[in-house]
C-alpha cells in the first residue's frame, strides 16, 4: 500500500541521508500519512492535517485523503480550517465545550450553520 502512494507524495529532500526534522512542515505531514499508509490502515484519523504548510503540499495532502476516502477508508478529519472541512468532508460533526452538538450532511453545509453550531448560537 505504501508503495501505491509514495510517488503521489512527492517528498522533498536535499539528500536520502537528510533527517525528518530538517524537511519543511509539508514534507514532514506527508512523511507521517506515509507511516500510517504503509500500515495499510482502514481507519485513518488525521489532526490538523495541514496546519502551518504550504498550498502546494496542502493540495497533495487533499487529493491522497480524496483518494483513500474513494477507496472505501475511513477517514476521521479534526480541523479548524472550516474551508478545509467544507472541502473534504461528507459529514462534519460539531463539538463545544466537549459535547456533541451538531451532525451536518454535505447536502446541508454551510458556514453560517456550522459557524451557529460551533458558537451556540444556534441549535441542531
Amino acid at each position: 500500500m505504501a508503495s501505491k502512494f509514495s510517488t503521489r507524495l512527492r517528498v522533498k529532500a536535499p539528500t536520502l541521508e537528510t533527517g525528518v526534522a530538517a524537511l519543511s512542515g509539508g514534507n514532514q505531514q506527508k512523511i507521517a500519512l506515509a507511516k500510517w499508509l504503509a500500515r495499510d490502515c482502514s481507519v485513518l484519523m488525521v489532526d490538523e492535517p495541514t496546519r502551518g504548510i504550504d498550498v502546494g503540499a496542502k493540495a497533495e495532502i487533499y487529493q491522497l485523503l480524496d483518494e483513500l476516502a474513494c477507496e472505501g477508508r475511513a477517514i476521521f478529519m479534526i480541523s479548524s480550517e472550516l474551508p478545509e472541512l467544507l472541502g473534504l468532508c461528507t459529514r462534519i460533526l460539531i463539538m463545544r465545550e466537549g459535547k456533541l452538538v451538531g451532525e451536518v450532511s454535505r447536502a446541508d453545509f454551510s458556514e453560517a450553520r456550522l459557524m451557529g453550531l460551533m458558537s451556540g448560537v444556534a441549535a441542531e
